[in-house]
């Protein structure tokens, strides 16, 4: 991404996230997705091979959720859970191949994520009833698709920071809706999210900087 781009999308985001303390008001799914639709471009731009197909199509779904979560947020939420589910699947797909001589090497961290899923899932599974089995799955597929980011063989730090930033943002969105109200939630949620589509779209695309003897 240029500086440019990245300039805008960071006024993109910063112009949700900011609303959101004014909310609601008319269009304001319109507003969410902005960012999402910039990186779409830019992917589109990019975008070569089947990998890179397959993560466009994350961000499109992304840009679903997003419009379920925002446009009604108190009966579209399993809508919202559902296209994102189908995000990380294609962000996950898109980030083969796999080095599986890599994951000796990740595991502390690879142990690290099953644990925190395993912890955090107990901490909002007695709230969740009709959706128990729905937010299991996806949270399963989301720390996948973290996971995937330590030992694909595109893993770089963009790349990581992004799963692990999905990761965060998804943790404060499920205890502050079934466990425990944070304060400003949405702010939190949004940042992390946002910067996390961001990682993974540079990260999808990075180009190491070649070193000079």
């Amino acid at each position: 991404m240029t500086r440019q781009q990245s300039l805008l999308f960071l006024i993109l985001a910063a112009v949700f996230t900011l609303t959101r303390f004014i909310d609601p008001y008319p269009l304001s799914w319109l507003v969410k997705i902005l960012p999402l639709l910039l990186l779409m471009g830019v992917t589109v731009k990019l975008a070569k091979n089947k990998h890179e197909k397959l993560f466009l199509m994350g961000l499109v779904f992304s840009a679903l959720g997003d419009f379920f979560l925002d446009y009604d947020r108190l009966n579209w939420f399993i809508l919202g859970l559902g296209a994102f589910l189908f995000a990380h699947i294609f962000y996950l797909l898109s980030f083969r191949p796999i080095y599986y001589n890599q994951l000796k090497h990740r595991l502390l961290y690879l142990v690290s994520y099953c644990v925190y899923g395993i912890a955090m899932f107990t901490i909002i599974s007695t709230s969740l009833g009709e959706l128990f089995i729905p937010v299991l799955i996806y949270m399963t597929i989301l720390l996948l698709m973290a996971l995937t980011t330590l030992v694909s063989e595109k893993s770089n730090p963009w790349l990581i920071v992004g799963g692990l930033s999905f990761v965060i943002s998804d943790s404060i969105l499920g205890v502050d809706k079934f466990y425990y109200q944070i304060e400003n939630a949405h702010f939190y949620i949004m940042i992390s999210y946002y910067f996390a589509q961001y990682a993974l779209v540079k990260g999808m695309f990075y180009q190491p900087k070649p070193t000079t003897e």
